[in-house]
């Protein structure tokens, strides 16, 4: 089954893909665009969609958020076909100079992606009236990144937000790293959170707000369990904290609740000492 929806934010668009061998999708992933800016670019599955919608008016650019393979999956194939440059984070630019392995889930759900050059942005692109600056938001991955639209207060986030409440971690995910890129975040001036799934274009920090509020409780919780000297299984029990089967099942383990939890303890351990909160 395939999705495609074409959303219209005042002078944002955003372009909703979603593809699945049966039934309804996991997951849709967002594309959005002001002028001739592309942000982020869906996933391998959708390629000729997207090709198709940009034929009529093709980007001068595209921004990725980060180089997972529901964003970058089709940067190779639109600066192929375009002939635009492709911009991001230095460590977005080193993940994707040449192909990385991705696990089975990742390749059903999205598809692979394929190498492409990305050119590190400046402090700031200036075009048509807009100003995008992007900010470093590790955490989700490495080289996360948001971008901020100064003149309308619009922030193009990624995966920063994905909900109010999340279930569950991919291996790799910081916690620590995504609280302190949400504080830094929430400083900024913006009201609508242009989410790489879940747009919030109306009370956006309010509902970043929520997000930053409940990783900080989970954090607290699971952190004063760890100092006890309780391991994952005995925090994750003791805390009411269930897996989701299905996409343990699905993602072979490598998407989990249990992540999550272990992102904390990793956490205390690296500062080598069990404060409450992360700094």
């Amino acid at each position: 089954m395939r999705i495609l929806k074409k959303h219209d934010y005042g002078p944002v668009t955003g372009y909703e893909f979603g593809w699945s061998p049966v039934g309804r999708p996991l997951m849709t992933a967002y594309v959005y665009r002001i002028g001739p800016v592309l942000i982020d670019t869906a996933f391998a599955h959708v390629r000729k969609d997207i090709i198709n919608i940009l034929k009529a008016d093709p980007p001068d650019s595209v921004f990725l958020t980060h180089h997972h393979e529901d964003h970058g999956g089709n940067a190779s194939a639109i600066k192929k076909r375009f002939n635009v440059p492709v911009y991001g984070h230095r460590l977005t630019a080193q993940k994707l100079e040449k192909k990385y392995r991705i696990l089975p889930y990742q390749r059903l759900i999205w598809g692979a992606g394929e190498p492409v050059e990305v050119t590190p942005f400046d402090d700031k692109w200036e075009g048509m009236g807009f100003t995008l600056v992007p900010v470093h938001a590790p955490g989700h991955s490495k080289d996360h990144t948001v971008y901020l639209e100064t003149r309308n207060g619009w922030l193009f986030s990624g995966d920063i937000y994905l909900g109010d409440r999340i279930r569950y971690f991919r291996s790799d995910e910081k916690i620590a790293d995504q609280i302190t890129s949400i504080k830094k975040i929430l400083s900024l001036d913006f009201e609508a959170l242009f989410c790489g799934h879940n747009p919030r274009p109306e009370d956006g920090k309010k509902f970043l707000a929520r997000k930053l509020a409940f990783l900080e409780d989970f954090y607290g919780n699971v952190a004063a369990l760890a100092i006890k000297g309780m391991e994952e299984k005995e925090i994750m029990h003791t805390l009411n904290l269930t897996e989701d089967r299905f996409i343990l099942w699905l993602c072979f383990g490598n998407v989990s609740m249990k992540h999550m939890v272990r992102s904390v303890i990793d956490s205390l351990m690296d500062q080598q000492h069990f404060p409450s909160m992360p700094p």
